[in-house]
């Protein structure tokens, strides 16, 4: 874990309509309901037709650029297994990868949850309290999918302890 004073760097990539964007909004309003300084940058390509999509997450004390640069994420969220090599080189020497793989995605209470249960193996990795999680989940989904996304987040921070 990464202390509160140094930023830290996250790649969310997928596809169009994986819920990435959705993922990037959920990790940056965690960050910020804990008082960092969060900056956020996507690239769409041709996302409405399943192309790839990525999108940065940077927090800590004071972030200057949205911008991951290549080799400095701390973390790679894949969410598409065919994105990983085409993003590996984001990744700083000793970065995680988040592999789509550490989910069983038949395991789900819905399977458009999947984006949720990743960050759930993500937050065990950064000092962001749980309840943030929640909160986060809470403010960008629609109640209704509230319980099965957070059902889907616990299955996620339980699945990095397998």
């Amino acid at each position: 874990m990464r202390r509160k004073n140094e930023v830290t760097s996250v790649v969310i990539a997928g596809l169009g309509g994986q819920g990435v964007l959705k993922a990037s909004d959920i990790l940056a309003g965690a960050a910020f309901r804990t008082g960092l300084d969060v900056k956020k940058s996507e690239i769409h390509g041709m996302s409405q037709r399943g192309g790839s999509v990525s999108s940065d997450v940077r927090f800590g004390a004071k972030v200057l650029s949205p911008m991951v640069p290549d080799g400095a994420a701390d973390y790679l969220l894949v969410v598409s297994p065919g994105q990983e090599p085409a993003c590996r080189h984001q990744l700083r020497a000793g970065g995680v990868i988040i592999p789509p793989e550490i989910i069983d995605e038949r395991a789900l209470p819905h399977k458009r949850s999947f984006n949720v249960a990743l960050l759930g193996v993500l937050s065990t990795y950064l000092a962001i309290p749980e309840k943030e999680w929640h909160a986060a989940i809470r403010a960008h989904l629609p109640e209704h999918l509230h319980e099965i996304n957070l059902r889907a987040f616990a299955m996620g921070r339980a699945a990095r302890s397998l």
